[in-house]
């Protein structure tokens, strides 16, 4: 079996068992759908209000994108300030832990009353709000991690602040950024139906299963879940996927990276007439492409 039929079949695989265990306990309990609402209550549902479904799940879908786009932006700005200068790090990463504590749930009553009737924008506002600090973090532990010595060692060989983030530290903090993005989000899902649920004359699935709740229409409700969670996973595998993902940033980080490491290896081997150091490097990385021993070195340019 190949790795990405066993990719599709493996979630169905379960999703099945989930949904056959789940129908078989309401109808061993006998629950009425008031306690439990059965997967097959829920079919009905969607036949029903099929339309609905549709527009909501656009609805929620756009302004959770609106929100985890303007989170991804700001939480990189951010990240990146505190991942270079240690000042802002000790100043803001509290601030932004601080932040992160408060229950976003006592947070959209407020937002909502503060932009009262821009149900858009407070929508976006909070999903960008609760996404935006893991990928903040992500970006900033990643940036820091680059240990001084090799600033150092870099600067001395010719390379400018620019050079060093762009080939090194923005590739090295790749694959931190991927796996923060995959939970920002599910949380910008969360922030978007709180909004959709708490705002008045709401919109979006939000606003669907808040009808649902009112009506006492518990297999709606029910339907209104599973379809956030369909759009969550459609959302975290769409482009890159929730492998593509890492894939994405551990390929960067050998196109960019690894040859660099290999190259300040041979570099410094060929410094010391260390003609092993070099060989190490190239059967570690194996990259193909380092630069060469020599006294003198080659430019910036035989590394990347």
């Amino acid at each position: 079996m190949n790795d990405t039929l066993r990719k599709i079949l493996a979630p169905l695989l379960f999703i099945i068992g989930i949904l056959a265990f789940w129908e078989w306990i309401v109808w061993y309990k006998q629950l009425p759908d008031f306690r439990m609402a059965s997967p097959s209550d829920l079919i009905p549902r969607y036949v029903r209000f099929w339309d609905l479904f549709l527009i909501k799940s656009w609805e929620t879908l756009w302004r959770t994108v609106a929100g985890l786009g303007l989170a991804v932006i700001f939480g990189t700005l951010i990240g990146m300030v505190m991942g270079f200068s240690r000042f802002a790090r000790e100043g803001l990463y509290p601030i932004l832990v601080g932040f992160n504590a408060i229950p976003k749930a006592t947070v959209v009553p407020i937002v909502a009353l503060m932009f009262v009737g821009q149900h858009d924008f407070n929508t976006v506002l909070i999903a960008f709000m609760i996404s935006f600090f893991p990928i903040a973090v992500s970006v900033s532990i990643g940036l820091s991690t680059l240990e001084p010595e090799y600033r150092d060692i870099l600067r001395s060989l010719g390379a400018s602040n620019f050079t060093i983030f762009w080939k090194i530290a923005l590739p090295k903090t790749l694959p931190e950024f991927f796996g923060a993005l995959k939970v920002a989000v599910t949380l910008a899902f969360i922030g978007t139906n709180l909004m959709e649920i708490v705002s008045p004359h709401g919109r979006g699935l939000g606003d669907l299963f808040d009808s649902g709740r009112i009506s006492a229409d518990y297999p709606l409700m029910f339907a209104v879940l599973f379809a956030l969670a369909a759009l969550g996973i459609v959302l975290c595998h769409a482009g890159a996927g929730a492998d593509g993902m890492d894939g994405l940033g551990s390929a960067l980080d050998k196109r960019f990276a690894y040859p660099f490491w290999s190259g300040l290896l041979c570099h410094i081997g060929a410094l010391h007439d260390d003609a092993g150091l070099c060989r190490s490097a190239r059967e570690h990385h194996a990259t193909g492409y380092v630069f060469t021993a020599g006294l003198g070195g080659v430019g910036w340019d035989g590394v990347f």
